[in-house]
């Protein structure tokens, strides 16, 4: 039975330590890897597949891993469909010396004998399917299957990301290590995804933003935190629950010994002169084994997310569009497309990459133009718009730091209010004249939605926030989209987020978007 071991693994970056002395066995199971940004996840994945050195300690793995790799550029040049196969690399190399070999003018004997022990390797790989084998996986990514023998720079990023995918689940590998598989991946694909994960038959583990996709396919969690790696029984939401019911336990033990102990320190205080000298030795004796262990800090972290109410309110109406169509070099995006945004309306929009979301949000904010149609914008409408690509609102090559970008979102703010939002967003200390060059994507999108706390917009344009976000941050931008007095129109893939905070829905779906008066388990129960 394959197994993954962790024996001793300790790392540290520069001064700070991510965990240490983690030992640890995972089994045929399905696990989900879990821990706030920067607590260590990608890194330790890296080191489980020896792409980064611990610190000190050691891995065994089994023969077959599979592995997503985030570098697409280094592919650009190979079919769709030879990168999944590579994915297999024993198989991929053993059919590129083939290749070779009969490019040849002339064989030799020893040409001829070496081919005949490359075709035994491409047998024993199950070689001759290999091709009709990553097909299969493709089509359930939503590939189409005019795109499989194209070049890599040839098809669009997002689908890049899943041909890597695809490479990572080819040749039934006896392990599979995945960081953020639902990243560019729109709910049909994380659906196909999660029937995949559960046939799957080798140890599993994952790295995942996507409350909903951890629940549906893991059933332990690893969970990074106290500087190591605990892991737990059951999906997500069942390991929080065994996690903070362990941790108060530890806690009021703790509560017990200290009021334990200092009656005996009262007792050795009163006594310890005296002639009661064997009884107050052994009350200091009780006192050593009762000392309260002393808790880590768990690196958990929520920032407070809170869209205050908006100063001045908007009209009854937000939005109307009316026959509205856009196009891109020719290529119709959607058509006549006519809906109204109602104030106080949690518009969740869903569908497809490439389907139009981002379209429709960038209408909508005023970032572009339609090409027909016409877009009404309501009375007192004040908009604050997060894009899906973070750099249309920071300049990451900007010298200004996370404090200065705050305080020109708004014209006459304090700087204490400044440096409020910077904390409610995880900025403390120094970290608020953090450089924006070096902000990572989830430092990036807090401070943008720090940005729309600061400026009281009566509606909120958000395309993909949760994307870059941990699990904490993610479940109080729910819950803060669910409180905000205003209106909002967001797309994402994060079902947790929609289905808790949309009460209609637009979806993207063959050939048009539709509006759907109700949330999103409605619409999945109306679909079906």
């Amino acid at each position: 039975m394959p197994t993954i071991s962790l024996k001793e693994i300790t790392k540290k970056v520069g001064a700070r330590l991510l965990f240490e002395g983690i030992t640890a066995t995972f089994n045929c199971e399905r696990y989900g890897l879990t821990g706030p940004n920067g607590a260590g996840k990608s890194t330790l994945l890296k080191i489980i597949m020896g792409v980064e050195e611990p610190t000190s300690g050691s891995v065994s793995l089994p023969r077959k891993v599979g592995f997503l790799k985030q570098n697409i550029e280094q592919y650009r040049d190979f079919r769709v469909v030879d990168v999944v196969i590579m994915g297999n690399q024993r198989l991929w190399d053993t059919l590129s010396e083939r290749d070779r070999l009969y490019e040849k003018q002339e064989l030799t004997d020893d040409d001829g004998i070496r081919l005949g022990e490359l075709e035994e390797i491409v047998n024993d790989e199950d070689g001759y399917n290999a091709e009709s084998d990553a097909e299969v996986l493709l089509i359930g990514m939503g590939i189409p299957a005019e795109l499989h023998h194209e070049k890599m720079h040839a098809i669009p990023t997002d689908r890049q990301f899943r041909v890597m995918l695809c490479q990572a689940l080819f040749g039934n590998p006896d392990a599979l290590l995945l960081d953020e598989p639902t990243n560019h991946l729109d709910l049909e694909s994380i659906g196909w995804l999660e029937r995949f994960l559960h046939e799957y038959k080798g140890v599993l583990i994952v790295v995942s933003h996507d409350r909903h996709f951890l629940n549906a396919v893991t059933n332990y969690i690893a969970d990074i935190d106290y500087e190591t790696v605990i892991i737990y029984p059951g999906n997500y939401d069942q390991m929080l629950v065994a996690k903070m019911a362990v941790r108060e336990r530890t806690e009021l033990e703790n509560k017990s010994k200290e009021k334990k102990v200092s009656q005996l320190r009262e007792f050795v205080a009163k006594f310890g002169a005296g002639t009661r000298a064997s009884q107050v030795q052994s009350r200091i004796r009780e006192i050593e084994r009762l000392e309260p262990q002393e808790l880590k800090k768990s690196n958990i972290q929520r920032p407070y997310i809170r869209f205050y109410p908006p100063e001045k309110p908007s009209g009854q109406v937000v939005f109307k569009l009316s026959e509205v169509s856009k196009a891109y070099d020719g290529k119709s995006v959607f058509a006549h497309f006519s809906f109204e945004a109602i104030k106080g309306e949690k518009i969740g929009i869903i569908g497809n990459n490439g389907k139009g979301k981002s379209t429709l949000l960038k209408l909508l904010a005023g970032i572009i133009p339609p090409d027909n149609g016409k877009i009404e914008i309501g009375h007192q409408v004040q908009i604050g718009y997060f894009p899906q690509n973070h750099s249309e609102v920071i300049d990451k090559k900007s010298a200004m730091t996370a404090f200065d970008w705050l305080k020109k979102r708004r014209e006459g703010v304090y700087d204490q209010d400044v440096r409020s939002i910077l904390g409610k967003m995880l900025f403390t200390g120094d970290d608020a004249f953090k450089p924006i060059s070096h902000l990572s994507g989830g430092e990036t999108a807090r401070l943008i939605i720090g940005g729309m706390m600061l400026c009281n917009y009566n509606v909120l344009i958000m395309d993909e926030p949760n994307n870059h976000l941990d699990l904490e941050a993610v479940s109080a931008l729910s819950w803060a989209l669910q409180d905000f007095k205003g209106t909002v129109l967001f797309a994402s893939h994060d079902r947790d987020l929609i289905g808790n905070s949309a009460t209609k829905i637009i979806a993207f779906e063959e050939d048009r978007p539709r509006l759907f008066e109700g949330k999103l388990d409605e619409y999945f129960a109306a679909k079906k």
